[in-house]
């Protein structure tokens, strides 16, 4: 017996140094990974910045380490790191030019799009050089691209050009099978949200601004490629007409689409005739993340600071867990602590708010109208608006000092609703339970599940929201310094893009993140300063901590294996936690 006990606290005493040693490797493994990330590479002479267009590009990029030791298929791109990058590249003599390799590439919006392609435009200012190359080019990959001097592709390739299309998804009688229904009020002629749940098609007011942004969107889609390519907007329009994606590849050197065909070894030549160097001499490359790494040494005054802060995702209350949430959001809770730390901090003297959201919960949006417009009682503030910022997005532009919106921008969508599932059908028919009830007073059983609401309470419901309404039109008649009047004829959830909504007042200016920050600064009356981003991203225990939840493998799992249905089933998943009153978009518009 003493021999056998003896063998096993000898096993247990191994297993528990095994497990040691396994950690201590798995902690210099994640340290010795970090560090050579945060390792300056130094930049040689005739070195060129090479860009891969694979994978999703967001708002803002996350560090996820995770990720990185399990090798990640999906690539995650932020728009935030690669527009900065371009920035340095422009900057740096030792960089000659930027190559661009395009794949299967997804972003949040098309105002993203535009976003990093103006950098690419602001690149070329400094006389340097852009070459992209592709297998295939999506529509999305090509209107970057085609900023490039040379656009090339493979002799076998495809570009797919073939315009916008919006599909929204109806699960009203989906519901309906089990027992389901929702119950709605809302305020706005054009507030199409609810749609999704209580009708078949579009309705005719939502139909009439699909089409407006949507071909708003293509109409600037079309007029920057035709100017890089030197075509025309009625050619582009033709060839999209023509189902050009199955086209031969020779005819898109023919109609000016492509500069030439090659193959990958080909482009390498290329590039090293560019860059003049011997046809075996090594091609000095430079990713996103080494240019990134390098230190502005020539940045001013550290003590005067713009501060940009990030906000994208659904607006909301608390933010909403579980195997099935949809990924970053606007915690109003949150948004309100960090506005107000950055109120207070002296070295932060003024303050650029990227927003990038279709909106969400009504409430937490007036939330955080409140912090900023204290915050604005003591630095400039202005709203740099991303692919989104509508309905609760643009209640929290309103109160800005300034918004500056890109062309493609979806904005406005002043309007609130009520929404409300009535699951009696489901527990009564379907699932055969019956309920009696005894109550001290007319309304104690508001709100129950056992049954759909009556006429009166739809009746109080629907003032309840108009008054909402009333206040979200007032915010922003106070924010754009216009009538509660003049609001309305531009509110009723209407849809604009920031190009037409510049024409109405409720943008100031046309441009990107940069243009804010240089708005920001002349608000401040600063010419010397730092730009620094919030909120600080997560360090490493934080991600740790974070990426230990189960629920994030399987999460970014569903995301690539549903694809296009993973937003809406999401929300079906999540829908009980929503809030009930909303300021926001469809819950998923479907353009593409």
């Amino acid at each position: 017996m003493k021999q056998f006990l003896k063998y096993i606290f000898a096993s247990f005493i191994g297993m528990m140094l095994f497990s040691i040693v396994t950690g201590l490797f798995a902690l210099f493994t994640i340290a010795g990974m970090i560090a050579s990330q945060e390792t300056t590479k130094e930049v040689e002479e005739n070195s060129i910045l090479v860009i891969n267009l694979s994978g999703q590009m967001s708002e803002r990029s996350e560090d996820n380490f995770l990720s990185q030791l399990q090798e990640s298929s999906i690539n995650n791109l932020g728009l935030d790191e690669m527009i900065e990058a371009i920035r340095k590249a422009k900057g740096n003599d030792k960089i000659k030019g930027i190559y661009i390799e395009a794949g299967a590439f997804s972003a949040d919006s098309y105002a993203s799009m535009q976003a990093l392609r103006n950098a690419l435009l602001d690149f070329k200012k400094s006389k340097k050089w852009i070459i992209t190359y592709a297998d295939t080019y999506t529509q999305g990959t090509y209107y970057i691209s085609s900023v490039a001097d040379k656009v090339y592709l493979n002799p076998q390739g495809q570009i797919d050009w073939h315009g916008l299309v919006s599909e929204p998804i109806f699960v009203k009688d989906l519901l309906a099978k089990f027992g389901v229904k929702m119950q709605v009020v809302k305020v706005g002629t054009y507030k199409s949200a609810t749609e999704m749940f209580t009708g078949e098609k579009m309705s005719d007011a939502n139909r009439e601004q699909t089409s407006a942004y949507l071909n708003s969107i293509w109409g600037n889609i079309t007029k920057e490629v035709g100017a890089s390519r030197n075509l025309s907007v009625e050619q582009l329009n033709a060839y999209a007409d023509s189902m050009i994606t199955f086209a031969n590849p020779q005819d898109y050197v023919k109609l000016k689409l492509v500069d030439d065909l090659l193959y990958t070894d080909q482009i390498k030549e290329l590039i090293r005739k560019q860059l003049r160097f011997d046809t075996d001499e090594e091609i000095n490359q430079i990713t996103i993340a080494d240019i990134n790494n390098i230190k502005d040494y020539d940045l001013d005054d550290e003590d005067k600071q713009v501060a940009v802060y990030y906000a994208y995702g659904d607006i909301v209350d608390g933010v909403v867990g579980g195997l099935f949430s949809q990924g970053h959001q606007i915690d109003a809770q949150v948004v309100c602590k960090d506005l107000e730390k950055l109120a207070k901090d002296d070295d932060v003297k003024a303050i650029v708010i990227r927003i990038n959201s279709g909106g969400g919960s009504a409430y937490a949006s007036e939330q955080i109208w409140h912090q900023i417009m204290e915050l604005k009682k003591l630095k400039p503030v202005v709203i740099s608006m991303g692919g989104m910022a509508a309905s609760g997005g643009y209640y929290m532009s309103a109160p800005a000092n300034w918004i500056i919106a890109e062309p493609t921008t979806i904005t406005g969508s002043i309007g609130i609703f009520g929404m409300f599932p009535d699951v009696s059908g489901l527990l009564n028919e379907k699932l055969g339970l019956k309920f009696d009830q005894v109550k001290t007073n007319k309304f104690a059983d508001f709100g129950t599940r056992t049954r759909p609401f009556t006429n009166e309470e739809m009746s109080y419901l629907s003032l309840y929201i108009n008054r909402g309404y009333k206040l979200f039109r007032h915010r922003v008649a106070e924010g754009r310094n216009m009538t509660d009047e003049q609001v309305e004829k531009v509110a009723q959830g209407h849809v604009f893009t920031g190009q037409d909504a510049q024409k109405i007042g409720l943008v100031d200016q046309l441009g990107g993140l940069n243009d804010a920050i240089v708005k920001a600064a002349q608000l401040a009356k600063i010419n010397n300063y730092t730009v620094s981003s919030y909120p600080k991203k997560a360090n490493l225990l934080e991600q740790i901590l974070e990426q230990s939840k189960p629920n994030n493998y399987l999460n970014s799992q569903l995301r690539t294996n549903l694809g296009d249905y993973y937003e809406p089933f999401t929300l079906l998943k999540t829908l009980d936690h929503q809030s009930a009153i909303q300021a926001r978009l469809p819950f998923y518009p479907n353009i593409h």
